[in-house]
């Protein structure tokens, strides 16, 4: 299983926005992209999107983590 956690700060805008994604095995065979995205300390908005194997949820993933970063989306801080 994948899991990316993006996140995109902007204080002097009162910007606080996350994005993650999850690549998981379904049960009759095929693959989900699990997306979920909203401000930090908030519930987010989820969405699934189904794929018919692992290779092509990856990709997917991929791109969706390499457009998030292109509009500032960053890897979630470590404390």
């Amino acid at each position: 299983m994948s899991h990316i956690h993006l996140e995109r700060h902007g204080p002097e805008k009162n910007l606080h926005r996350f994005y993650q994604m999850f690549v998981t095995p379904g049960v009759f065979g095929d693959w989900s992209l699990v997306r979920e995205w909203g401000r930090v300390g908030s519930p987010g908005t989820m969405r699934k999107d189904w794929f018919a194997n692992e290779r092509e949820a990856l990709a997917a993933e991929d791109t969706l983590a390499a457009n998030k970063c292109k509009k500032g989306y960053r890897p979630k801080p470590s404390k």
